[in-house]
């Protein structure tokens, strides 16, 4: 079983803060500081281009995505860093879309986070060759899955809400109706189980500023079916994607597995940061940090409930249908939630009337949400959250 008071011990808690937004921004590991400097000054500063091989940057990315592998039911080598999650978005649909040539449909949902959409609005657009973009309710999904779906495009877990997509089952789905099934697990690694081995995933993409606590800007993760990695075409065929980086072919040969999907210079001292910030999850269990984390959300749940009746819960009740985050429902959402902030209590706030609390179970523990539960309670009690400074909108919400 995990030490969770020993892994909390490993972050930088500001004084008097009570952090329940890792669902959107992980906590700073204390390490990470210095081994930024260390990289900085000692690599950098002092190996200069040497860095490549000297410290080893040029293997970051596959030494990295193994270290997020383990997290998400990955094998070694099937998992590589770099660039944002919309771009590892963009990449794994396109390839997607070119191992079903004859269909034309693609299926996500209108639950899924908007960058998703918006870049297989901008594909379909680019590509000029008929394709649709389907996005019914969350529950409707299989109801759209036929042998006129090409793509299956989810995020597991519902980032307003919470809400879990059932993944071995769904996979399974569109896999028996020829479809090819991309994963987003933005609001999953770190967050829940996940097993794209056993589920036989095509593709899986996501972020590491959130539950791996990588840093604001982190790269993302994609992950390709070993068989699929040996035959796909990148579309952004980039030179770091090369079989052969160095030597500088005019033609463009990619590598022979998920390196293929590299495209450009990786962010080296981003990714020493996420690399740094991976060792909190050195001997950790994602069975263990689940029960934690359903614990906390129940925790929170019931005391909310208790003494807020005028927010309602958006969130599913039922823990095996819930990521780690709890989402309640309020007309003035936003207001009551700079309200919390001022106090000390930090989430955020969704469009339009969401405010959503992450649970990770790292560094947050049973006392944690007890203070949430009694701040919010008398914030919502007093109304102390009608004032206009709470009402101004921010540009990060």
């Amino acid at each position: 079983m995990i030490d969770f008071a020993a892994t909390k011990s490993l972050f930088h808690i500001p004084k008097g803060v009570i952090y329940l937004d890792g669902n959107s921004l992980g906590m700073m590991p204390k390490s990470a500081a210095n081994r930024a400097k260390s990289m900085i000054e000692d690599e950098w500063g002092e190996m200069l281009i040497r860095g490549w091989n000297d410290a080893k940057w040029m293997a970051q990315p596959e030494r990295v995505g193994n270290l997020v592998a383990r997290l998400i039911g990955a094998a070694p080598g099937t998992v590589v860093m770099g660039d944002t999650l919309s771009i590892k978005v963009y990449q794994a649909l396109a390839s997607a879309l070119e191992l079903r040539p004859d269909r034309k449909v693609i299926v996500s949902d209108n639950g899924n986070f908007p960058t998703d959409l918006y870049m297989a609005d901008g594909l379909i657009k680019s590509l000029d060759k008929g394709h649709v973009l389907k996005t019914p309710n969350p529950e409707d999904v299989e109801s759209l899955i036929n042998e006129d779906l090409a793509v299956l495009m989810l995020t597991q877990v519902d980032y307003r809400t919470g809400r879990m997509h059932d993944m071995k089952r769904i996979t399974d789905l569109a896999h028996k109706a020829g479809a090819i099934v991309i994963w987003d697990l933005a609001h999953s690694a770190g967050a829940v189980p996940v097993d794209l081995t056993g589920c036989n995933a095509d593709f899986a993409v996501g972020c590491t500023y959130k539950y791996l606590n990588g840093g604001p800007g982190a790269p993302a993760f994609i992950y390709v079916r070993p068989d699929h990695a040996k035959t796909i075409r990148p579309a952004l065929s980039g030179w770091l994607g090369h079989a052969a980086p160095f030597a500088f072919d005019r033609d463009y040969t990619p590598a022979p597995d998920v390196s293929r999907m590299r495209v450009g210079t990786p962010p080296v001292i981003q990714m020493t940061v996420l690399e740094e910030a991976m060792k909190a999850w050195d001997g950790v269990d994602m069975a263990d940090i689940r029960t934690r984390s359903i614990e906390l959300c129940e925790q929170f749940i019931a005391g909310v409930e208790a003494s807020c009746s005028m927010l309602e819960l958006a969130s599913p009740r039922d823990p095996q249908h819930r990521g780690s985050q709890v989402s309640f429902k309020f007309d003035h959402g936003y207001a009551v939630m700079q309200a919390l902030i001022a106090r000390g209590v930090i989430g955020d706030f969704r469009a339009p009337d969401i405010i959503r609390f992450g649970f990770t179970p790292l560094y947050i523990d049973n006392g944690d949400v007890d203070g949430a539960v009694k701040i919010l309670a008398e914030i919502m009690e007093t109304k102390s959250w009608d004032q206009p400074k709470f009402h101004k909108r921010n540009a990060v919400t």
